[in-house]
């Protein structure tokens, strides 16, 4: 397969279709390249107009005086086949689609995409799109896109099968000043895919992070083959679409590929080293985080409020995603005693009371910031007559950059709030330091960088030895088929049952206990021991979140019961047929 180079780093460019009329992609892309500032030949083509923006133009693609490295075609389907006849003769290595509707057909039935395709192929064109809003190169002030912005000069590598999804990027971080090395549409991606750019963007100079947005993958080996590659080098984070079976469909018909179950995406994602986010809003977050954000040396997590209730907020997402709350030792509770009033928390989340003023805030953190026994350091603000929001936050930048440990941490801050909270939000962003809206969001950017270094850590990791399954091993599991599953097309096995026939195989799986109902898995959890996780038993339910019917880390009676009664009241509520035989109770996986 030829090289994406040209693409990557082009030094010449023709525009197909290029216009004079406002609002058309011929005129909107001459437009883009000649204001973002590119050096290099710019080369408009179009039978009718002598000019376009200004430069000359050329009748047709062989009329051109040189050979460009990209040429977009901003023209209808139709057109399409005939261009890239034109493009093969002159020897163009790389092309960009914009065009939607090249699944139509020509007057013999074939689709014009896949006839171009093939046109492409044998004379070692690559294609980037149909469907594509183009390619944004900021660091060469190459705009070959009809985005209605352009894109700044950064360390993130942007990758999306949807248009509208990159508009929607673009234009929050503009709003971030957040910067991009490349801002790529893939469209249908008939050609280059993902596994292409992963190649090429992972050792890219000026790109330290890759953000995916995935609707499918149509070639997975080749795809997970580069991820786990561009893994080693980059950060990589993936938010992929279709979690539901009807947005599989919608997918499908989006940009085509196969319809694959979500968790075989999800534990893809995580075994190639890369991270998964669930929505735009966590995407958001997650480039936030990543932009300003040093390598995660640990997963304690400090957490400085001026109020009680966002931190418990805080502390609620932390845990419920798996987070880790630090412990505060002797010598931090001393040094805070000495600097706070009577009243503060006295525990972590550190409470520095609603009357907090700056100094306060600057005197805790310092406190935390000589502490051995943290890794990263949330800071939460809510409104207040004391602490005037922009002063605060000032203060603490000051603390931030001079203070000698302060790069040993990940240091978030959560200004809640908008009028007041927003130009405070600014100062952090000018200073580098990650800032958010919510306690929640906040917590969630943490968990990112949480996520990443155990995806990470699995991705180094490498495989044992395999061990020989005995004869009678494979003798139990052959009988245990024989018993569980019949000739019927579908078989619901539970949790428990599947245990015995994986332990035939050396898979280390979690005991497992059947409560009838909140007070027996009360009692259940009792026995086994503290944290545990209660699930619902149904075969007529097959994803259980649909009802919330998985609750994790249930830490005493009070959580469990309420957690198991609540489970069967949504099930009764949303599923009244629904055939249900208890719940699961289980013991929380202890992670390393």
């Amino acid at each position: 397969m030829n090289s994406i180079n040209p693409l990557l780093n082009p030094r010449s460019v023709a525009v197909i279709g290029a216009s004079t009329r406002s609002f058309r992609a011929g005129n909107i892309v001459m437009k883009n390249l000649l204001q973002g500032g590119f050096d290099g030949a710019i080369m408009p083509v179009t039978p009718r107009y002598p000019s376009v923006c200004g430069v000359l133009a050329y009748k047709t693609v062989l009329d051109l005086p040189l050979v460009p490295d990209i040429a977009i075609l901003c023209t209808h389907a139709s057109r399409n086949l005939q261009l890239f006849s034109q493009l093969a003769e002159k020897g163009v290595s790389c092309v960009i689609v914009l065009s939607a509707d090249m699944y139509s057909e020509d007057a013999q039935q074939h689709e014009i995409q896949q006839q171009c395709l093939t046109i492409a192929k044998q004379a070692g064109i690559r294609v980037l799109g149909p469907n594509s809003l183009g390619i944004i190169l900021p660091w060469i002030h190459f705009n070959g896109s009809f985005s209605p912005v352009n894109a700044l000069k950064g360390h993130i590598a942007f990758i999306s099968q949807s248009a509208a999804v990159c508009t929607t990027i673009l234009d929050w971080a503009n709003d971030k000043q957040i910067g991009f090395s490349a801002f790529i549409s893939l469209g249908n991606a008939c050609d280059i895919d993902f596994a292409d750019l992963l190649d090429s963007l992972s050792i890219d100079k000026h790109t330290h992070a890759i953000l995916l947005y995935v609707d499918t993958i149509k070639d997975a080996r080749r795809f997970l083959s580069a991820a786990r590659a561009a893994s080693r080098n980059r950060r990589i984070l993936v938010l992929k679409g279709g979690r539901t079976a009807a947005g599989r469909k919608a997918a499908k018909i989006h940009t085509g590929g196969e319809d694959t179950l979500d968790i075989i995406y999800d534990s893809a994602i995580r075994r190639t080293g890369m991270l998964r986010v669930n929505n735009t809003h966590e995407l958001f977050a997650a480039v936030e985080t990543l932009t300003h954000a040093v390598p995660l040396q640990g997963e304690r997590l400090a957490i400085i409020t001026n109020g009680g209730g966002p931190a418990i907020m805080a502390v609620d997402t932390l845990l419920e995603r798996g987070g880790k709350l630090a412990q505060l030792n002797p010598t931090v509770y001393q040094q805070l005693d000495q600097c706070l009033p009577r009243s503060w928390s006295q525990n972590n989340p550190i409470d520095i009371v609603g009357d907090a003023d700056h100094i306060r805030y600057v005197n805790a953190l310092k406190a935390v910031l000589d502490s051995d026994d943290i890794d990263a350091i949330l800071i939460m603000h809510s409104p207040s007559a004391i602490a005037h929001s922009e002063q605060t936050a000032m203060a603490i930048v000051e603390v931030i950059k001079t203070h000698p440990r302060a790069r040993r941490f990940n240091i978030l801050t959560n200004w809640s709030g908008e009028l007041t909270a927003r130009p405070a939000r600014h100062i952090f962003t000018q200073a580098g330091i990650p800032t958010y809206r919510t306690p929640e969001s906040a917590v969630v950017a943490f968990m990112h960088l949480v996520e990443f270094r155990r995806n990470q850590k699995q991705l180094m990791e490498t495989p044992t030895t395999t061990e020989l399954v005995t004869a009678s091993e494979i003798n139990s599991a052959k009988a245990w088929i024989a018993e569980h599953l019949s000739e019927q097309e579908s078989v619901h096995i539970d949790t428990h049952q599947i245990g015995t026939f994986l332990k035939c195989f050396h898979f280390n799986v979690l005991p497992t206990w059947i409560a009838s109902d909140s007070s027996e898995a009360v009692h259940i959890a009792e026995t086994i021991g503290y944290p545990v996780a209660v699930k619902l038993r149904s075969p007529d339910i097959s994803h259980k979140s649909d009802v919330q019917g998985v609750m994790l880390n249930l830490r005493n009676r009070n959580e469990v019961a309420n957690a198991a009664q609540s489970i069967l009241d949504r099930t009764q509520l949303s599923y009244p047929a629904a055939r249900v035989y208890g719940l699961l109770v289980q013991a929380m996986a202890k992670l390393a």
